[in-house]
């Protein structure tokens, strides 16, 4: 049974009726096809792709250009899901000019069916502007990637009073400002219990425990693809990495000892076809 792509009044109505949703990562057609094929509802084309995909150290050197690229396949392979494309560093924080145009890029090139920017006060400018543009915007708290340099490294945010207190500013700014969901990463699981209980619009946790309205994990950590690292909030479900080792492994003694490929890997030619060739 095809599942019905969620929207965002269905997030509204599912947090207010107490039921999480689900969203992970996809950065390409094939991804977003296996995707597609659960009942995960949203799909986060995030610029953790500079990582996982491009090989940079990290989100910081994404482009415009390489989001749209991964953007467009993606929402191809995922018809039935809703899929949210990220702004990448530098593509919002200069103006809201850009914002705004690199935002409909996302939506009108690319076809996603919102934007999510990192930032909370100070960025609740843009993301009002964006809404008021028509543009669904999902905010990002916390551990932002695009920062962390400022934050000190990837660390847990929000550990004292005066930091809880401003993540929680930050929530309610941008929610005010018209921002329809909100990540929160790497937050101690009290304080993103406070902001899930303080707003209107759900959470999205990501290393910030069982109180968020959603939940969203990186495709290839849940799948054990990636290995630089593995962040204390990860739980590693599949490690299709050794897998995919294991059959590349297999597939080269084969070529080297002869056994592939075989009579059925390989097209013959009958009595009459040989005959015709002389």
């Amino acid at each position: 049974m095809k599942k019905q792509k969620l929207t965002i009044p269905a997030m509204q109505e599912m947090k207010q009726a107490g039921r999480k949703f689900v969203m992970t990562t996809a950065y390409d057609y094939p991804s977003a096809i296996l995707v597609d094929k659960t009942d995960i509802e949203a799909i986060l084309v995030g610029d953790s792709l500079g990582m996982t995909m491009l090989g940079y150290d990290s989100t910081v050197p994404v482009t415009m250009e390489e989001m749209i690229h991964h953007i467009k396949p993606v929402v191809k392979g995922a018809p039935n899901s809703f899929v949210v494309g990220d702004l990448p560093f530098g593509s919002y924080n200069i103006s809201i000019e850009d914002a705004i145009r690199n935002s409909t890029r996302i939506l009108k090139e690319a076809g996603a069916d919102a934007v999510k920017l990192e930032g909370g006060v100070t960025v609740a400018p843009t993301v009002k502007a964006l809404v008021n543009a028509g543009i669904p915007v999902m905010a990002h708290i916390g551990l932002t990637p695009q920062t962390v340099s400022q934050l000190g490294g990837y660390k847990v945010q929000g550990r004292d009073k005066e930091s809880a207190q401003r993540l929680i500013n930050d929530a309610i700014a941008l929610e005010e400002a018209g921002a329809f969901s909100i990540v929160l990463e790497c937050v101690p699981v009290r304080v993103a219990k406070m902001i899930s209980e303080k707003l209107t619009i759900p959470t999205i946790g990501i290393g910030a425990g069982t109180y968020c309205d959603a939940q969203v994990l990186v495709f290839h950590d849940i799948l054990g693809l990636f290995e630089r690292f593995t962040p204390k909030f990860v739980k590693r479900y599949a490690d299709i990495g050794k897998t995919i080792i294991d059959a590349l492994s297999t597939y080269s003694n084969e070529v080297r000892s002869g056994e592939f490929p075989t009579p059925h890997h390989s097209f013959g030619l009958s009595a009459e076809e040989i005959e015709k060739m002389y």
